[in-house]
């Protein structure tokens, strides 16, 4: 990390000291928003995405939100919340490309807050199960080394029987997961996509066959783990490649245990759409032809409807149906 903005409003917060000493040589930089970096016109993302700075910041406001209406893995009520903006990685389908103008990873630093504020929601649900998903606008373990945000969620949720937390990533930074005991609330959830797909679409990210190694390591250790095939994706040959991808996934995982797969279709909101083809003109993926509805891009209906059935019958042949969710849809 060549670059770091500071706020001042937390410069002496102790994460903050912790952080700047996993980079030495890192220019820090005094700002008094991280706004002021990250929300700063004439920002190109492609381009600092080569190359992106890290702001630490104080989260302010409504830390813990509900989910989008089909967000949910079968809990009663279902909440998202976002220690970090931006992703390391860089999937070409990722709408966070349309949605910020910046491509420099903001960390908020005051994660007592975060946790404040889920022990405030569960006092008002009581024993109601409910939901809390990390990974909505940043990917939840790949920075971990460096936040070790993830170590303290967990903490909290150990001291939270009824509240459910889960991990969303695409990483193989799991050492911290596998130094601990798995706690009963809490699922890690892997994004998984064919590896040609992973190769072509996802860059940066782990391999197919590293995260499926990952995710046995976490299933011996006795987590319980779920698989998000989100978005499903079209491609000349593409139930051959999604039965393939099954076929790895389910050979090596003990499919009794995963708690629960789901299944999401590819959109993209339009306005995030024009931003992401004028930084990827030259991309396949986003160069396809879709269809419009409601402020949304997707596939034609028949296209779509093909190929999430056709993933649906494979899954359900080897997993139970209360073990499967058909539409959570993030990308």
């Amino acid at each position: 990390m060549d670059t770091i903005y500071v706020e001042n409003a937390i410069a002496h917060h102790a994460r903050v000291k912790t952080i700047l000493t996993r980079f030495p040589k890192a220019r820090v930089i005094a700002i008094e928003r991280y706004t002021d970096v990250f929300n700063a016109p004439s920002q190109n993302f492609r381009t600092q995405k080569a190359n992106p700075a890290l702001i630490l910041a104080y989260k302010h406001g409504n830390k813990v939100l509900p989910t989008p209406p089909d967000y949910h893995i079968g809990g009663a009520h279902n909440y998202y919340f976002s220690h970090m903006l931006n992703c390391i990685y860089d999937c070409r389908y990722c709408f966070l490309q349309g949605m910020y103008r910046s491509a420099n990873y903001v960390v908020f630093v005051n994660y007592e807050d975060f946790f404040t504020d889920i022990a405030e929601q569960m006092q008002q649900h009581g024993e109601q199960e409910s939901w809390f998903f990390s990974g909505y606008d940043c990917d939840s373990l790949a920075l971990e080394p460096v936040t070790e945000f993830i170590a303290a969620c967990l903490d909290q949720f150990e001291k939270l029987p009824c509240a459910n937390l889960e991990i969303r990533t695409k990483s193989t930074q799991i050492r911290q997961l596998l130094s601990r005991q798995a706690i009963p609330n809490c699922v890690i959830a892997y994004s998984l996509s064919p590896e040609p797909i992973v190769a072509a679409e996802e860059h940066k990210t782990a391999s197919l066959e590293k995260r499926i190694t990952a995710l046995k390591a976490l299933q011996d250790h006795g987590w319980k783990v779920g698989l998000r095939f989100d978005p499903i994706l079209k491609a000349t040959n593409a139930q051959a490649l999604y039965a393939d991808m099954f076929d790895a996934v389910f050979e090596q995982l003990e499919t009794s245990k995963i708690h629960s797969i789901s299944l999401g279709p590819f959109r993209l909101p339009t306005q995030f759409y024009k931003k992401m083809i004028r930084l990827y003109p030259e991309s396949k993926l986003l160069s396809t032809n879709l269809t419009a509805s409601n402020n949304m891009l997707s596939y034609d209906p028949e296209t779509e409807n093909s190929l999430l059935k056709f993933c649906e019958t494979r899954i359900l042949k080897t997993v139970k149906p209360d073990q499967y969710f058909p539409c959570v849809s993030v990308s």
